[in-house]
């Protein structure tokens, strides 16, 4: 009987809901990383993000954790920038500070690897696409200050979480071209672009804006991965932006 091969890593993905890029509750291998690389999934089970649906949220999440920590996980990340900016980035970094030291295993945010891969790449003045409500987007920012991050102009769609989760994925890549040229015409002068949110799947625009503006671009996913290229769990990545192959 042949052996049986064990991953190198198993890192566990606490996504928002369904609708969102790794709300997947089987084990999977993301498309940034090696097959090494076990992704670890489950759901929070938000129904908005307003702070009322963040707060019921967050009363599943250290279930959500010990869940993913039976399972295997190595360190745990919980998805959503609207759930790190409705929280507020003191409750964040209080909220991973307690993960490790309550439940046993390294925490991460959405919003706190965003801060971190900025910071890796010397940005401290951004344009963001967003297609969020205008409520969600004035935390954001308030969020990206408290890191010493100035945000120069923000889009908005109005978008809450039923849109964002309804949305095909072709729909969330269009949306995603056109939301980040609006944001570099409004703020040519900003050091990069950042595409938040991971129900719209943007990792596609990345190289392509890049091109076009001469600069980084951030989104969800790919400042997700590149928190293990950056800690050597996994390789850089090539053709998929800056970020991924800036360890």
């Amino acid at each position: 009987m042949a052996a049986q091969k064990y991953p190198s890593y198993c890192w566990g993905v606490i996504a928002p809901a369904r609708g969102d890029e790794t709300g997947d509750a089987s084990p999977q291998s993301e498309s940034l990383l090696p097959p090494e690389v076990v992704t670890l999934s489950n759901v929070l089970g938000i129904e908005d993000y307003t702070v009322q649906g963040v707060e019921d949220a967050m009363s599943r999440y250290a279930d959500c954790v010990q869940d993913l920590v039976s399972r295997g996980a190595q360190r745990v990340s919980l998805n959503g920038i609207p759930i790190s900016v409705q929280l507020g980035r003191q409750r964040v970094l209080e909220l991973i500070e307690d993960t490790k030291n309550t439940l046993g295993v390294p925490g991460d945010t959405a919003g706190e690897a965003v801060v971190a891969a900025m910071h890796h790449m010397g940005v401290s003045k951004i344009a963001v696409g967003s297609r969020w409500a205008d409520q969600v987007n004035e935390a954001l920012i308030r969020y990206l200050d408290h890191a010493g991050i100035e945000v120069l102009t923000v889009t908005s769609r109005g978008q809450w979480a039923q849109q964002a989760f309804s949305m095909s994925i072709e729909m969330g890549v269009k949306l995603a071209f056109e939301l980040g040229r609006e944001a570099m015409r409004q703020a040519p002068q900003a050091d990069a672009l950042f595409l938040p949110g991971g129900a719209w799947r943007p990792l596609p625009a990345v190289p392509i804006l890049e091109e076009d503006y001469g600069k980084p671009v951030f989104t969800n996913g790919n400042t997700r991965a590149w928190r293990l290229i950056h800690d050597g769990i996994a390789p850089p990545v090539s053709g998929w932006g800056r970020l991924l192959a800036n360890p």
